[in-house]
Protein backbone atom coordinates (compact mmCIF):
# COMPACT_ATOMS: atom_id res chain seq x y z
CA UNK A 1 0.00 0.00 0.00
CA UNK A 2 1.71 3.37 -1.05
CA UNK A 3 1.22 6.45 0.89
CA UNK A 4 -1.56 8.05 -1.56
CA UNK A 5 -3.30 4.88 -1.33
CA UNK A 6 -3.26 6.03 2.73
CA UNK A 7 -4.24 9.59 2.30
CA UNK A 8 -7.50 8.34 0.75
CA UNK A 9 -8.76 6.97 3.65
CA UNK A 10 -8.34 9.64 6.13
CA UNK A 11 -10.48 12.73 6.34
CA UNK A 12 -10.59 16.33 4.68
CA UNK A 13 -10.41 17.81 8.11
CA UNK A 14 -7.50 15.23 9.83
CA UNK A 15 -4.17 17.06 10.79
CA UNK A 16 -1.63 16.72 9.21
CA UNK A 17 1.50 17.12 10.86
CA UNK A 18 -0.44 18.63 13.93
CA UNK A 19 -1.94 21.13 11.90
CA UNK A 20 -5.61 21.26 11.57
CA UNK A 21 -6.76 21.67 7.92
CA UNK A 22 -10.00 22.63 6.67
CA UNK A 23 -10.81 22.47 3.03
CA UNK A 24 -13.60 24.70 1.50
CA UNK A 25 -16.51 22.15 0.90
CA UNK A 26 -18.86 23.69 -2.38
CA UNK A 27 -21.91 24.17 -0.92
CA UNK A 28 -25.33 23.28 -3.36
CA UNK A 29 -25.04 26.82 -5.00
CA UNK A 30 -21.47 26.49 -5.83
CA UNK A 31 -19.98 28.46 -3.34
CA UNK A 32 -17.37 27.64 -0.58
CA UNK A 33 -19.72 26.87 2.63
CA UNK A 34 -16.65 25.77 4.72
CA UNK A 35 -13.89 28.60 4.22
CA UNK A 36 -10.82 28.80 6.62
CA UNK A 37 -10.89 30.91 10.00
CA UNK A 38 -8.14 33.34 9.06
CA UNK A 39 -7.87 36.35 11.47
CA UNK A 40 -7.12 39.25 9.26
CA UNK A 41 -4.00 41.59 10.59
CA UNK A 42 -5.20 44.95 11.24
CA UNK A 43 -2.58 46.86 12.25
CA UNK A 44 1.46 46.57 12.21
CA UNK A 45 3.48 47.03 9.29
CA UNK A 46 4.39 43.99 7.01
CA UNK A 47 7.11 43.64 4.11
CA UNK A 48 4.38 43.74 1.37
CA UNK A 49 2.74 46.47 3.12
CA UNK A 50 6.00 48.52 2.90
CA UNK A 51 6.94 47.19 -0.31
CA UNK A 52 3.27 48.43 -1.26
CA UNK A 53 3.43 52.05 0.16
CA UNK A 54 7.25 52.44 -1.30
CA UNK A 55 6.16 51.32 -4.96
CA UNK A 56 2.85 53.24 -4.78
CA UNK A 57 4.60 56.81 -3.92
CA UNK A 58 7.11 56.17 -6.56
CA UNK A 59 4.14 55.54 -8.87
CA UNK A 60 2.33 58.13 -7.86
CA UNK A 61 5.38 60.80 -8.22
CA UNK A 62 6.03 59.30 -11.84
CA UNK A 63 2.41 60.04 -12.84
CA UNK A 64 2.68 63.33 -11.85
CA UNK A 65 5.80 64.20 -13.28
CA UNK A 66 4.38 62.82 -16.83
CA UNK A 67 1.41 64.62 -16.56
CA UNK A 68 2.97 67.94 -15.79
CA UNK A 69 6.15 67.67 -17.65
CA UNK A 70 5.38 66.00 -20.72
CA UNK A 71 1.64 65.04 -21.84
CA UNK A 72 -0.48 67.44 -20.57
CA UNK A 73 0.42 71.15 -20.14
CA UNK A 74 -0.78 71.16 -16.03
CA UNK A 75 1.17 73.65 -13.81
CA UNK A 76 1.11 74.63 -10.32
CA UNK A 77 2.49 73.18 -7.17
CA UNK A 78 -1.06 72.86 -5.35
CA UNK A 79 -2.24 70.99 -8.51
CA UNK A 80 1.21 68.47 -8.90
CA UNK A 81 0.66 67.55 -4.93
CA UNK A 82 -2.61 66.17 -4.95
CA UNK A 83 -2.18 64.49 -8.60
CA UNK A 84 0.73 62.88 -7.18
CA UNK A 85 -1.68 61.65 -4.78
CA UNK A 86 -4.35 60.60 -5.76
CA UNK A 87 -2.21 58.45 -8.36
CA UNK A 88 -0.45 57.30 -5.12
CA UNK A 89 -4.01 55.76 -3.26
CA UNK A 90 -4.73 54.60 -6.93
CA UNK A 91 -2.01 52.17 -7.73
CA UNK A 92 -1.76 51.44 -3.48
CA UNK A 93 -5.42 50.24 -3.75
CA UNK A 94 -4.27 48.02 -6.45
CA UNK A 95 -1.03 46.68 -5.02
CA UNK A 96 -3.31 45.92 -1.83
CA UNK A 97 -5.84 44.11 -3.84
CA UNK A 98 -3.41 41.62 -5.43
CA UNK A 99 -3.12 40.12 -1.74
CA UNK A 100 -6.32 41.01 0.46
CA UNK A 101 -9.89 41.24 -0.30
CA UNK A 102 -11.91 44.00 -0.68
CA UNK A 103 -12.55 44.97 2.94
CA UNK A 104 -8.93 44.99 3.75
CA UNK A 105 -8.19 46.95 0.17
CA UNK A 106 -10.90 49.73 2.18
CA UNK A 107 -9.21 49.11 5.74
CA UNK A 108 -5.23 50.38 4.17
CA UNK A 109 -6.77 53.11 1.58
CA UNK A 110 -8.54 54.67 4.30
CA UNK A 111 -5.64 54.38 6.93
CA UNK A 112 -3.03 55.87 4.46
CA UNK A 113 -5.93 58.50 4.31
CA UNK A 114 -6.66 59.65 8.05
CA UNK A 115 -2.40 59.10 8.51
CA UNK A 116 -2.41 61.40 5.94
CA UNK A 117 -4.88 64.10 7.29
CA UNK A 118 -2.91 63.81 10.59
CA UNK A 119 0.04 64.53 9.39
CA UNK A 120 -1.03 67.43 7.88
CA UNK A 121 -2.68 68.72 10.57
CA UNK A 122 0.72 68.31 12.64
CA UNK A 123 2.57 70.12 10.17
CA UNK A 124 0.17 73.10 10.25
CA UNK A 125 0.37 73.42 13.54
CA UNK A 126 4.14 73.30 13.86
CA UNK A 127 4.43 75.80 11.42
CA UNK A 128 2.25 78.10 12.78
CA UNK A 129 3.75 77.66 16.67
CA UNK A 130 7.20 77.17 15.13
CA UNK A 131 7.38 80.86 12.75
CA UNK A 132 5.59 82.53 16.02
CA UNK A 133 8.15 81.62 18.22
CA UNK A 134 10.72 81.91 15.75
CA UNK A 135 9.45 85.89 14.76
CA UNK A 136 9.65 86.60 18.52
CA UNK A 137 12.74 85.51 19.59
CA UNK A 138 14.20 89.46 19.40
CA UNK A 139 11.94 90.07 22.07
CA UNK A 140 11.30 86.84 24.20
CA UNK A 141 14.99 87.29 25.83
CA UNK A 142 14.24 90.60 27.09
CA UNK A 143 13.02 90.37 30.82
CA UNK A 144 11.43 93.86 30.72
CA UNK A 145 8.93 92.40 28.07
CA UNK A 146 7.41 90.16 30.69
CA UNK A 147 7.73 92.59 33.42
CA UNK A 148 6.82 96.39 32.08
CA UNK A 149 4.33 98.29 30.20
CA UNK A 150 3.94 100.37 26.80
CA UNK A 151 3.10 103.36 29.14
CA UNK A 152 6.89 104.83 28.60
CA UNK A 153 7.74 103.20 25.57
CA UNK A 154 7.33 103.96 21.89
CA UNK A 155 7.32 102.18 18.27
CA UNK A 156 11.30 103.48 18.01
CA UNK A 157 12.09 102.13 21.01
CA UNK A 158 14.39 99.50 21.25
CA UNK A 159 13.21 95.88 22.80
CA UNK A 160 15.20 96.93 26.24
CA UNK A 161 12.38 99.34 27.16
CA UNK A 162 8.18 98.27 27.35
CA UNK A 163 6.57 95.32 27.72
CA UNK A 164 3.56 93.47 27.96
CA UNK A 165 2.96 93.22 31.08
CA UNK A 166 -0.74 95.00 31.27
CA UNK A 167 -1.72 92.86 28.22
CA UNK A 168 -0.86 89.78 30.30
CA UNK A 169 -2.43 90.87 33.42
CA UNK A 170 -5.65 92.31 31.25
CA UNK A 171 -6.37 89.07 29.04
CA UNK A 172 -5.91 86.50 32.92
CA UNK A 173 -8.48 88.99 34.96
CA UNK A 174 -10.67 88.79 31.70
CA UNK A 175 -10.84 85.09 31.73
CA UNK A 176 -10.66 85.00 35.35
CA UNK A 177 -14.36 86.86 35.02
CA UNK A 178 -15.64 84.79 31.99
CA UNK A 179 -14.58 81.50 33.39
CA UNK A 180 -16.37 82.64 36.61
CA UNK A 181 -19.55 83.06 34.80
CA UNK A 182 -19.57 80.13 32.14
CA UNK A 183 -18.61 77.15 33.80
CA UNK A 184 -21.37 77.21 36.64
CA UNK A 185 -23.89 77.99 34.10
CA UNK A 186 -22.57 76.13 31.43
CA UNK A 187 -22.45 73.10 33.30
CA UNK A 188 -25.65 73.71 35.07
CA UNK A 189 -27.33 73.94 31.52
CA UNK A 190 -26.03 70.69 30.44
CA UNK A 191 -26.98 68.60 33.74
CA UNK A 192 -30.32 70.47 33.13
CA UNK A 193 -30.34 69.36 29.28
CA UNK A 194 -29.50 65.30 30.42
CA UNK A 195 -30.47 64.77 33.92
CA UNK A 196 -33.52 67.01 34.21
CA UNK A 197 -34.80 67.36 30.85
CA UNK A 198 -37.84 69.54 31.48
CA UNK A 199 -40.38 70.92 28.84
CA UNK A 200 -37.71 73.85 27.90
CA UNK A 201 -35.18 71.32 27.46
CA UNK A 202 -35.68 71.35 23.51
CA UNK A 203 -35.78 74.76 23.02
CA UNK A 204 -33.08 75.49 25.60
CA UNK A 205 -30.62 73.31 22.88
CA UNK A 206 -32.10 75.20 20.31
CA UNK A 207 -30.77 78.62 21.52
CA UNK A 208 -27.36 77.08 22.72
CA UNK A 209 -27.22 75.44 19.17
CA UNK A 210 -28.04 78.77 17.56
CA UNK A 211 -25.53 80.98 20.19
CA UNK A 212 -22.28 79.09 18.81
CA UNK A 213 -22.60 80.77 15.30
CA UNK A 214 -23.00 83.60 16.93
CA UNK A 215 -20.23 86.60 15.58
CA UNK A 216 -17.78 88.02 18.40
CA UNK A 217 -18.56 91.32 17.15
CA UNK A 218 -22.42 90.66 17.63
CA UNK A 219 -21.99 89.29 21.40
CA UNK A 220 -19.75 92.90 21.94
CA UNK A 221 -22.14 95.23 20.52
CA UNK A 222 -24.73 93.37 22.69
CA UNK A 223 -22.33 93.78 25.70
CA UNK A 224 -21.78 97.47 25.05
CA UNK A 225 -25.41 98.54 23.93
CA UNK A 226 -26.65 97.27 27.55
CA UNK A 227 -23.68 97.89 29.77
CA UNK A 228 -22.18 100.97 28.73
CA UNK A 229 -25.20 102.46 26.89
CA UNK A 230 -27.73 101.45 28.46
CA UNK A 231 -27.05 101.23 32.23
CA UNK A 232 -24.10 104.34 32.08
CA UNK A 233 -21.46 102.03 32.50
CA UNK A 234 -17.59 102.48 31.84
CA UNK A 235 -15.44 100.57 29.13
CA UNK A 236 -13.87 98.24 31.50
CA UNK A 237 -12.47 94.59 31.76
CA UNK A 238 -15.89 93.67 33.46
CA UNK A 239 -17.45 94.42 30.51
CA UNK A 240 -15.21 92.74 28.15
CA UNK A 241 -15.44 89.40 30.62
CA UNK A 242 -19.28 89.32 30.27
CA UNK A 243 -19.29 89.87 26.25
CA UNK A 244 -16.20 86.85 26.24
CA UNK A 245 -18.06 84.70 28.54
CA UNK A 246 -21.40 85.07 25.68
CA UNK A 247 -18.66 84.00 23.59
CA UNK A 248 -17.50 80.90 25.57
CA UNK A 249 -20.99 79.66 27.12
CA UNK A 250 -21.98 78.04 23.96
CA UNK A 251 -19.21 76.22 23.66
CA UNK A 252 -18.93 74.68 26.81
CA UNK A 253 -22.60 73.90 27.25
CA UNK A 254 -22.19 71.58 24.04
CA UNK A 255 -19.67 69.64 24.95
CA UNK A 256 -20.37 69.52 28.32
CA UNK A 257 -23.80 68.01 26.61
CA UNK A 258 -21.81 65.41 24.47
CA UNK A 259 -19.78 64.43 27.66
CA UNK A 260 -22.53 63.65 29.79
CA UNK A 261 -24.50 61.71 27.15
CA UNK A 262 -21.04 59.44 27.21
CA UNK A 263 -22.05 59.08 31.60
CA UNK A 264 -23.59 54.91 31.45
CA UNK A 265 -27.42 55.02 32.59
CA UNK A 266 -26.72 52.04 34.48
CA UNK A 267 -24.92 54.06 37.22
CA UNK A 268 -27.79 56.34 37.82
CA UNK A 269 -30.03 53.70 37.51
CA UNK A 270 -27.67 51.63 40.50
CA UNK A 271 -27.35 55.59 42.35
CA UNK A 272 -31.30 56.23 42.84
CA UNK A 273 -31.93 52.73 43.00
CA UNK A 274 -29.92 52.48 46.26
CA UNK A 275 -32.50 55.71 47.25
CA UNK A 276 -30.60 58.48 46.36
CA UNK A 277 -32.02 61.92 45.24
CA UNK A 278 -30.83 63.25 42.11
CA UNK A 279 -29.04 65.72 43.06
CA UNK A 280 -27.01 63.57 44.87
CA UNK A 281 -26.62 61.56 42.20
CA UNK A 282 -25.41 64.49 39.78
CA UNK A 283 -23.49 65.31 42.31
CA UNK A 284 -21.68 62.41 43.13
CA UNK A 285 -22.20 59.74 40.04
CA UNK A 286 -22.51 62.08 37.28
CA UNK A 287 -20.41 64.78 37.56
CA UNK A 288 -17.12 62.63 38.92
CA UNK A 289 -17.37 60.12 36.48
CA UNK A 290 -17.50 63.17 33.71
CA UNK A 291 -14.98 65.04 35.38
CA UNK A 292 -12.14 64.36 32.52
CA UNK A 293 -14.82 65.24 30.04
CA UNK A 294 -16.18 68.59 31.53
CA UNK A 295 -12.16 69.89 31.63
CA UNK A 296 -11.89 69.19 27.95
CA UNK A 297 -15.28 70.93 27.34
CA UNK A 298 -14.03 74.23 29.85
CA UNK A 299 -10.69 74.00 27.92
CA UNK A 300 -12.88 74.25 24.18
CA UNK A 301 -14.59 77.27 25.71
CA UNK A 302 -11.39 79.14 26.99
CA UNK A 303 -9.55 78.78 24.09
CA UNK A 304 -12.50 80.25 22.23
CA UNK A 305 -12.45 83.39 24.06
CA UNK A 306 -8.93 83.70 25.44
CA UNK A 307 -7.94 84.21 21.61
CA UNK A 308 -11.42 87.30 20.88
CA UNK A 309 -10.25 90.58 19.94
CA UNK A 310 -13.16 92.69 18.82
CA UNK A 311 -15.13 92.16 21.75
CA UNK A 312 -12.76 93.38 23.74
CA UNK A 313 -12.28 96.41 21.80
CA UNK A 314 -15.76 97.48 22.01
CA UNK A 315 -15.77 96.53 25.81
CA UNK A 316 -12.89 97.53 27.17
CA UNK A 317 -10.79 100.03 24.84
CA UNK A 318 -6.86 100.17 24.82
CA UNK A 319 -4.79 101.59 27.05
CA UNK A 320 -0.95 101.46 26.98
CA UNK A 321 -0.73 101.52 30.96
CA UNK A 322 -1.13 98.69 33.43
CA UNK A 323 -4.25 98.18 34.90
CA UNK A 324 -5.18 96.14 37.88
CA UNK A 325 -8.95 97.30 38.37
CA UNK A 326 -11.48 95.40 36.31
CA UNK A 327 -14.63 97.74 37.54
CA UNK A 328 -12.84 100.70 35.83
CA UNK A 329 -10.88 102.06 33.14
CA UNK A 330 -9.95 100.83 29.87
CA UNK A 331 -7.84 97.47 29.73
CA UNK A 332 -6.39 95.26 26.97
CA UNK A 333 -6.17 91.54 26.13
CA UNK A 334 -3.00 89.95 24.28
CA UNK A 335 -4.70 89.10 21.11
CA UNK A 336 -5.70 92.91 20.59
CA UNK A 337 -1.91 94.09 22.10
CA UNK A 338 -0.74 91.71 19.31
CA UNK A 339 -3.47 93.43 16.37
CA UNK A 340 -1.63 96.49 17.73
CA UNK A 341 1.83 95.38 17.56
CA UNK A 342 1.52 94.06 13.81
CA UNK A 343 0.17 96.64 12.11
CA UNK A 344 2.35 99.05 13.42
CA UNK A 345 5.58 99.05 10.24
CA UNK A 346 8.67 99.15 12.87
CA UNK A 347 10.74 96.12 13.47
CA UNK A 348 10.41 96.61 17.24
CA UNK A 349 6.64 96.67 17.26
CA UNK A 350 6.29 93.69 14.84
CA UNK A 351 8.66 91.61 17.07
CA UNK A 352 7.05 92.68 20.09
CA UNK A 353 3.64 91.28 18.65
CA UNK A 354 5.24 87.87 17.81
CA UNK A 355 6.35 87.79 20.84
CA UNK A 356 2.89 88.44 22.12
CA UNK A 357 1.19 86.19 20.25
CA UNK A 358 4.09 83.31 21.42
CA UNK A 359 3.19 84.25 25.13
CA UNK A 360 -0.36 84.00 24.53
CA UNK A 361 0.27 80.21 23.09
CA UNK A 362 1.94 79.14 26.15
CA UNK A 363 -0.66 80.69 28.41
CA UNK A 364 -2.92 78.28 26.65
CA UNK A 365 -1.06 75.73 27.34
CA UNK A 366 -0.70 76.17 31.23
CA UNK A 367 -4.13 76.75 31.42
CA UNK A 368 -4.28 73.55 29.18
CA UNK A 369 -2.50 71.70 31.83
CA UNK A 370 -4.02 73.23 35.11
CA UNK A 371 -7.42 72.00 33.76
CA UNK A 372 -6.13 68.23 32.96
CA UNK A 373 -4.67 68.37 36.11
CA UNK A 374 -7.89 69.20 37.77
CA UNK A 375 -9.90 66.45 35.63
CA UNK A 376 -7.77 63.87 36.22
CA UNK A 377 -7.97 61.04 33.68
CA UNK A 378 -10.78 58.79 32.73
CA UNK A 379 -13.57 56.87 34.55
CA UNK A 380 -12.04 53.61 35.60
CA UNK A 381 -8.57 54.77 35.52
CA UNK A 382 -6.75 56.29 38.61
CA UNK A 383 -2.98 57.40 39.57
CA UNK A 384 -1.60 55.86 42.71
CA UNK A 385 -2.77 58.85 45.40
CA UNK A 386 -6.25 57.83 44.22
CA UNK A 387 -5.64 53.97 44.63
CA UNK A 388 -3.78 54.81 47.98
CA UNK A 389 -7.26 56.63 49.19
CA UNK A 390 -9.91 54.22 47.73
CA UNK A 391 -7.38 51.07 48.93
CA UNK A 392 -7.70 53.22 52.54
CA UNK A 393 -11.65 53.68 51.54
CA UNK A 394 -12.03 50.29 51.04
CA UNK A 395 -10.39 49.36 54.43
CA UNK A 396 -12.38 51.52 56.31
CA UNK A 397 -15.66 50.74 55.26
CA UNK A 398 -14.87 46.97 55.97
CA UNK A 399 -13.69 47.66 59.56
CA UNK A 400 -17.03 49.17 59.67
CA UNK A 401 -19.10 46.76 58.31
CA UNK A 402 -17.08 44.03 60.64
CA UNK A 403 -18.10 46.04 64.12
CA UNK A 404 -21.27 46.69 62.76
CA UNK A 405 -22.03 42.59 62.18
CA UNK A 406 -19.65 41.69 65.07
CA UNK A 407 -21.42 39.32 68.00
CA UNK A 408 -22.81 41.32 70.86
CA UNK A 409 -22.78 40.08 74.13
CA UNK A 410 -25.84 38.61 75.82
CA UNK A 411 -27.69 40.52 78.62
CA UNK A 412 -29.46 38.24 80.79
CA UNK A 413 -27.50 34.82 80.11
CA UNK A 414 -27.93 31.76 83.12
CA UNK A 415 -26.36 28.58 83.05
CA UNK A 416 -28.23 25.44 82.54
CA UNK A 417 -28.64 22.53 84.69
CA UNK A 418 -26.32 20.01 82.87
CA UNK A 419 -23.09 22.65 82.83
CA UNK A 420 -23.57 23.85 79.22
CA UNK A 421 -23.44 27.53 80.25
CA UNK A 422 -26.90 27.90 77.75
CA UNK A 423 -29.90 29.28 79.47
CA UNK A 424 -32.42 26.86 80.98
CA UNK A 425 -35.24 28.45 79.88
CA UNK A 426 -36.24 28.40 76.51
CA UNK A 427 -35.65 31.54 74.35
CA UNK A 428 -38.00 32.86 72.28
CA UNK A 429 -38.13 34.78 68.86
CA UNK A 430 -36.98 37.96 70.38
CA UNK A 431 -33.13 36.79 70.99
CA UNK A 432 -33.11 34.75 67.72
CA UNK A 433 -33.57 31.23 68.85
CA UNK A 434 -36.27 28.95 68.03
CA UNK A 435 -39.15 27.75 69.76
CA UNK A 436 -38.39 24.07 70.95
CA UNK A 437 -42.65 23.71 71.52
CA UNK A 438 -43.49 21.05 68.63
CA UNK A 439 -46.13 22.28 65.79
CA UNK A 440 -49.40 21.15 66.64
CA UNK A 441 -50.74 17.99 64.35
CA UNK A 442 -53.33 18.49 61.66
CA UNK A 443 -56.40 17.68 62.18
CA UNK A 444 -56.52 15.56 59.74
CA UNK A 445 -54.09 13.44 61.45
CA UNK A 446 -55.46 13.91 64.83
CA UNK A 447 -58.91 13.18 64.53
CA UNK A 448 -59.10 11.47 61.22
CA UNK A 449 -60.36 13.05 58.19
CA UNK A 450 -63.13 15.28 57.96
CA UNK A 451 -67.05 15.28 57.01
CA UNK A 452 -66.23 17.10 53.70
CA UNK A 453 -63.07 14.87 53.07
CA UNK A 454 -65.04 11.72 53.68
CA UNK A 455 -67.60 12.98 50.84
Amino acid sequence: MTVADLEKNVPRDAPRNGTAVRTPVAAADGSAAGLPDVPRRIGGLTRSGVLSLLGAAASGLCTAVLLFGELAPFSGALGFFVTAYLSFLGVYAVLTGLEEDGQAVRDRVMTVVLWTAGGLMFCALAMVVGFTAWRGREALPHGNFFTQDMQAAGPLDPLTHGGIAHAMLGTLIMITIALAITVPLGLACAVYLNQIRGRFSRFVRTIVEAMTALPSIVAGLMVYAVWILGLGMQKSGLAAGFAISVMMLPIVIRAADVVLRLVPGTLTEASEALGAPRWRTVWHVVLPTARSGLATAVILGTARGIGETSPVLLTAGYTAALNADPTSGPMVSLPLAVFNFVKSPEPTMIARGFGSAAVLMALVLVLFAIARVIGGRGPGHQNRRQAKRAARASRRDARRFTDLHAPQPELFETDSPDGSGGSSAPRGAGNGSTNPTPPAPDNETEHGPTDGDRH
